[in-house]
């Protein structure tokens, strides 16, 4: 009904402006073509005038309404710096665009036609067009330089400490790959990927490293306050790893790895309480065009302490373990508790072997 409703309001809209025009018309005709002009000159004006105070009364309105609403705090320290950087650009922007509105319309309003006045031509000025070339040039080269600056920075070289997560989006989900206590990735071939045999990125077993390699899919557990390394791959397409409430982006390429590093500043329960969402979750979606199921690509970041990330990582079995179940002695379960409980008296040394 409300469809409808809208629809027939636009009509009508339609309609009443159609007739306006058609009266309009013909006022012109009984009054002649100069005078008809000249009113439609004074109304326009008018009509610019009143346009530029609403539009900037609605630029400024939406600011209000929006301003962090929609993206909220940065939550890494990387994410901090590029709102800062985004901040000067739309100051800088912001200023250029309020002065050049309003000089666009108040000249339109100002200088109508009048047979009082006659047009003056201005064709050619050099130092002006110096001024607007080279003003203009020297500002947007500043912010591309800061751009730069940032994008090497969260695509170089990660701090000692960082822990390395292996993120694989594939269609339509995302795999992620942890180290074990060797610190080490194991090797992997595309021809050895099998998601029937639980190997989904093709790790080689012959090679050592990879025994205790941990495999997830769609939930990863990140420490706050250290700093972590993606390497990120695609099994199939061109994805892009999207994480807006780090303010994070790459690609993920078929057989090109890509990094980038951040240090995560808030848990997850935090960001609850800072964004009054209780249902808050930090998301990793794909924000490149993948197929048809591109929509549904979307996985999720648990931020959380030194402790919680301990005994999470204690639950988890190797990727080798969960294939080769029959090769792998059975461990009884209140060891593996013993285990986690001996890792918790020694949290600050396992988050440095854990990275």
């Amino acid at each position: 009904m409300s469809t409808i409703f809208l629809i027939a309001i636009l009509l009508l809209g339609f309609v009443i402006t159609f007739q306006i025009a058609k009266a309009s018309e013909y006022v012109g005709i009984l009054k002649g073509e100069k005078k008809n002009l000249e009113q439609n000159n004074r109304i326009n004006g008018f009509l610019m005038i009143v346009f530029l105070v609403l539009g900037l009364i609605g630029v400024y309105w939406c600011n209000e309404l929006f301003r962090g609403r929609i993206l909220g705090e940065a939550a890494s320290d990387h994410g901090k710096k590029i709102d800062t950087m985004l901040y000067i650009t739309i100051a800088i922007t912001g200023v250029v665009f309020f002065i050049t509105q309003i000089l666009l319309f108040w000249f339109s309003f100002k200088y109508q036609y009048s047979e009082k006045r006659k047009g003056y031509y201005f064709p050619h000025n050099n130092k002006l067009e110096l001024i607007w070339t080279v003003v203009p040039a020297i500002a947007l080269t500043v912010l591309v330089g800061f751009g730069l600056m940032y994008w090497f920075q969260i695509t170089g070289e990660a701090p000692k400490n960082a822990m390395e997560v292996e993120v694989t989006g594939k269609q339509f989900n995302w795999i992620f790959r942890y180290p074990g206590k060797d610190n080490i990735f194991g090797k992997k071939y595309y021809k050895n990927i099998s998601d029937k045999d639980n190997n989904t990125l093709g790790l080689l077993w012959d090679d050592e490293h990879a025994h205790d390699d941990i495999v997830v899919q769609n939930t990863m557990y990140l420490i706050v306050g250290q700093p972590v390394k993606f390497i990120i791959n695609s099994r199939d397409v061109i994805h892009d790893v999207g994480m807006v409430a780090f303010r994070m982006k790459m690609d993920a390429v078929p057989g090109t790895p890509t990094t980038i590093w951040f240090t995560p500043l808030y848990t997850t329960a935090e960001m609850k309480k800072k964004t009054g969402d209780p249902d808050f979750e930090y998301e990793i979606s794909c924000d490149q065009m993948c197929g048809k199921g591109h929509f549904s690509m979307r996985g999720e970041i648990q931020v959380v302490t030194p402790e919680e990330f301990i005994l999470w990582r204690a639950r988890q079995q190797s990727n080798y373990a969960l294939v080769m179940k029959d090769k792998m002695p059975a461990a009884p379960a209140p060891a593996a508790d013993s285990a986690a409980k001996a890792r918790m008296n020694s949290t600050p040394k396992l988050v440095a072997e854990v990275k």
